[in-house]
C-alpha cells in the first residue's frame, strides 16, 4: 500500500514513518507539511492510504478531505478528540489520538486493509515475511512516544517504573525522567502491554519487572513506594503467580 503522511509537525511525521517501516507492505511515498502539498501529491501519485493530521495551517484535515472526490483510505492522526464524529462521518478508517502506540497504529492499519483491494497481499506479508526473514507483522515494540513539556520523548518499556493518575494528566516516572503528558490515565494504560504493566490501584500502574519487593499493601520500585488498592490486591498477586 502506498502511503502519504500529512502533518505540520516534523516529529510527528517521523514517528509515523518509523511505525510504517515495521510493516513491510506499507510504502511511504511522501510526507507533507500541509494539505496543499498533499493535494498536489495525490494528483501525481497513486496513494492507497492517507495518514492525516487535523489541526494544520491554511486548510485543516477535515476540510481537506472534503475537497477530495475519490479519497484513499484515511486514518486521522491528531491530538484533538473533538473532531472524531466529523472524521467518521467522512468514512475515515480510524481516528488515532496522539500520542499513540505502534500496537494501536497497527490496529488502525488493519481496518484500512480490510477495506482495501490489497488486503489479500497484505495478509500474506503478515504471515510470510520476505526472504525467509523473521519479521512479524504482530511484532510488539518495546517503546512508546510521549509528548510533554513541548518535546516528544521515546520511552523504553524497561525504563518505565510506574505511572500515576493526576486528573487530565498522567505522571510518568522512568529511570531518567518524570513526565506529565496531557493524557488521561486510562489512555496511557492503553499504550502499554498488559502482560508487563499492572494496575495495582485505581490511580497507579506499575512495571512488574521493576518491583523490588512487596510489603503489606505497598509495592516498592527502587526508591518509590506505590500503594496497592484493596480491590486490586488479589488480581495483582495472582498475576505474579502468588
Amino acid at each position: 500500500m502506498n502511503c502519504l503522511i500529512v502533518d505540520d509537525e516534523p516529529i510527528a511525521r517521523e514517528i509515523i514513518k518509523a511505525y510504517c517501516s515495521h510493516l513491510p507492505f506499507l510504502t511511504v511515498v511522501a510526507a507533507c507539511g500541509n494539505a496543499l502539498e498533499a493535494k498536489s501529491m495525490l494528483q501525481t501519485q497513486q496513494i492507497d492510504l492517507l495518514f492525516l493530521d487535523i489541526n494544520m495551517p491554511v486548510l485543516n484535515g477535515i476540510s481537506f478531505l472534503k475537497t477530495l472526490k475519490n479519497p484513499p483510505q484515511v486514518i486521522f492522526t491528531t491530538a484533538y478528540k473533538e473532531y472524531a464524529v466529523d472524521a467518521f462521518d467522512l468514512a475515515a478508517c480510524d481516528y488515532l489520538l496522539k500520542p499513540f502506540s505502534l500496537e494501536r497504529f497497527i490496529v488502525a492499519v488493519d481496518k484500512a486493509l480490510d477495506k482495501s483491494p490489497l488486503s489479500r497481499t497484505a495478509s500474506q506479508w503478515r504471515t510470510t515475511p520476505p526472504n525467509g526473514g523473521n519479521l512479524s507483522y504482530d511484532r510488539q515494540e518495546d517503546y512508546l512516544f510521549l509528548k510533554a513539556d513541548g518535546k516528544i520523548f521515546k520511552i523504553m518499556h524497561d525504563d518505565l517504573l510506574f505511572a500515576e493518575a493526576q486528573g487530565n494528566y498522567t505522571k510518568v516516572v522512568t529511570t531518567q525522567h518524570t513526565l506529565l503528558p496531557s493524557m488521561t490515565f486510562s489512555s496511557f494504560e492503553e499504550l502499554l502491554p498488559s502482560t508487563h504493566f499492572l494496575r495495582v490501584h485505581r490511580s497507579f500502574l506499575i512495571n512488574k519487572a521493576r518491583i523490588t519487593h512487596i510489603e503489606g499493601n505497598r509495592v516498592f520500585i527502587q526508591s518509590h513506594e506505590v500503594p496497592i488498592g484493596s480491590s486490586y490486591r488479589e488480581g495483582f498477586l495472582k498475576s505474579l503467580g502468588l
